[in-house]
């Protein structure tokens, strides 16, 4: 529950902001030529290259979605959030999250994805702390995500819980 009441009750004990708490991370085999050490940092621009965004989800082997669709889900998205791996001059995606709103009490995240170098070592967790202290700041209380099988136990690390009042979620689909 400290996860929650830290975000909550805005009783941050780090004094830096999440990106910079990241912002020192370096690659095992990184040369020592200066300009070269990559550094991590979010960004919440939604000039985001398509084509890179979709590498990225490749990378995690999820299915292909028409870009022009993939463009207006970020157009009309509440909040959208881009983690970049910076080396020198060149930044590369690594990783990626999005929410919608109604703007004053529910906030859904989406898409989030991470690339496979840099799972397991906090930067999704980081990537998520960062999206949800944004949402907060915006003073949004209520957030869900809906997550696959093989990551429920990640986002429960975060706090999130499974139908906490015994909730269903219902879907509707089209024929198909």
């Amino acid at each position: 529950m400290g996860f929650w009441k830290n975000l909550f009750s805005g009783s941050d004990t780090s004094s830096a902001p999440i990106a910079a708490q990241i912002e020192g991370y370096q690659s095992a085999g990184t040369s020592d030529r200066p300009g070269t050490n990559p550094r991590v940092y979010f960004s919440t621009d939604r000039d985001i290259d398509l084509y890179e965004l979709e590498e990225l989800c490749d990378a995690v082997g999820w299915s292909r979605r028409p870009l022009r669709k993939v463009k207006k889900a970020i157009q009309y998205s509440f909040l959208v959030v881009s983690m970049w791996e910076m080396r020198g001059k060149t930044r590369r995606l690594i990783g990626f999250s999005r929410a919608t709103s109604d703007h004053a009490f529910n906030a859904t995240i989406w898409d989030v994805v991470v690339h496979p170098e840099f799972q397991g070592k906090g930067f999704g967790k980081s990537l998520m702390n960062y999206t949800i202290k944004r949402l907060r700041s915006e003073d949004i209380s209520n957030i869900t995500l809906f997550a696959d099988p093989h990551v429920v136990e990640f986002y429960r690390t975060l706090g999130f819980m499974s139908d906490p009042e015994g909730i269903k979620g219902m879907f509707w689909y089209p024929n198909r």
